[in-house]
């Protein structure tokens, strides 16, 4: 029985180190907000060589490594992105809206605030509002999801260890930052933190501690303007943070559009947001290349849409079409209405006919105002190009699991979400 016994606790001392070896020094969390199968299988055909008869594997398949289940601690089955991405940061499932708070609304330690402690460098770069679900989750504690105001407070107050909890900040949000009740962005000034509005300028962004904001609430979308602005700010992130990379740094990377274009039913500006998140995710790995001892994790907090490819019974899905429109419904729509001719606007926007069917459709809906008229944008975009929507809310499909670096073959196989961030915590206790 001693020899048992003795055998077991050899077996779990060397388990331990090998799971202590195989910890990286920085870690790389990219997530993919509403990003579910379909979109990444949607890209694959998007981003297809017709010349070539083989279909073209992108990022997303070179580091697939699992699946993750995303309901929340509740009975309806349908995470948000709060409560997944509260999940996602500290290894607890809440409720749908919470920030990083159990359901009994008590706060929860996150990765970055532990990463913090650790006395790694942080960061969070999004391209909606950076006091929005999903950064909010790893910095802030909030019953609500929706008291933005409080939430970009605790960037501030919320002090670990006596510091401020994130290093690097990259996003949107200056309504939320400099408001008439309080400027926390001159708060972050005086603190020593180098500050930008203008992403054009994000090169003069020279060092750690800064804050970039470049829109007042998220940033525009891909397609319609800066189509590589999360490629460029994880490469300036990862940049920043590798001069400052003593004790490893830990970073939340988010493409929070893809949700956003799949709330809207748009699939053009899905696409465009796909293609900068995976140029980001080609940023983390060529940075890995360069420093083995990094990890990259990638996944998302839930689907959104009801994406499918193939619709309408056809057995069809028509890329080209999507790679015709240059501009996101809601960009097209506000053209049309400033205008007495809506042809040009759509002869240059799309590759569609302005055909008799068509014309009359728009001109109708123009009729009806601007979301009414977006939605006939889109309708047509769709038929057209044979996608299929099911909702404009989120789905409870399982979500993919991406990696890449030391310690990657940790998340192999089906996992609930909340185990991607007990494995990321374990590393950053290393």
């Amino acid at each position: 029985m001693k020899r048992s016994l003795s055998v077991l606790a050899t077996s779990i001392v060397l388990s331990t180190n090998a799971f202590a070896a195989s910890a990286p020094k920085n870690i790389i969390y990219m997530i993919g907000d509403g990003m579910g199968p379909t979109y990444t299988t949607a890209y694959r055909y998007y981003m297809d060589d017709k010349k070539t008869k083989e279909v073209e594997p992108t990022v997303f398949d070179s580091i697939l490594v699992g699946m993750a289940h995303t309901y929340p601690d509740d009975d309806t089955i349908v995470t948000d992105s709060a409560a997944g991405a509260t999940a996602l940061s500290t290894g607890t499932k809440s409720y749908n809206g919470a920030i990083a708070v159990n359901t009994e609304k008590k706060p929860l330690k996150t990765m970055l605030e532990l990463a913090k402690s650790q006395g790694m460098t942080t960061a969070l770069v999004a391209t909606s509002q950076i006091n929005h679900a999903t950064p909010a989750s790893f910095a802030a504690h909030n019953e609500s999801r929706r008291n933005y105001d409080d939430i970009a407070n605790d960037y501030i107050d919320n002090k670990i260890s006596g510091k401020l909890p994130v290093d690097l900040m990259l996003g949107g949000g200056t309504k939320y930052f400099i408001r008439e009740d309080r400027n926390l962005v001159e708060e972050f000034k005086a603190a020593g933190y180098a500050y930008s509005d203008n992403i054009d300028e994000l090169a003069n962004i020279q060092s750690i501690p800064a804050l970039g904001l470049f829109a007042p609430v998220g940033m525009p979308f891909a397609i319609d303007q800066h189509p590589d602005r999360l490629e460029k700010m994880t490469s300036k992130a990862l940049s920043l943070l590798n001069n400052k990379n003593k004790q490893g740094f830990f970073v939340m990377v988010e493409g929070s559009q893809i949700d956003w274009c799949g709330h809207a039913n748009d699939i053009a500006c899905a696409m465009h947001e796909m293609h900068d998140f995976a140029n980001a995710i080609k940023v983390a790995k060529r940075y890995i290349d360069e420093n083995p001892d990094t990890l990259l994790v990638v996944t998302a907090d839930h689907s959104t849409g009801g994406l499918t490819l193939g619709a309408n019974g056809q057995y069809r899905w028509e890329s080209d079409v999507i790679k015709g429109v240059s501009a996101s419904a809601e960009t097209i729509a506000k053209q049309m209405l400033a205008s007495d001719d809506i042809a040009p606007i759509w002869n240059t926007s799309t590759k569609l006919p302005f055909d008799n069917q068509n014309k009359l459709l728009l001109e109708q809906a123009k009729s009806q105002g601007e979301k009414e008229l977006a939605q006939a944008i889109k309708s047509i975009i769709s038929k057209a190009s044979f996608t299929g929507w099911t909702t404009s809310g989120h789905t409870a499909i399982d979500v993919q699991v991406f990696a890449y670096g030391k310690g990657a073959s940790q998340f192999n196989g089906s996992q609930n979400n909340t185990h991607i961030a007990d494995k990321l915590i374990s590393f950053i206790e290393k």
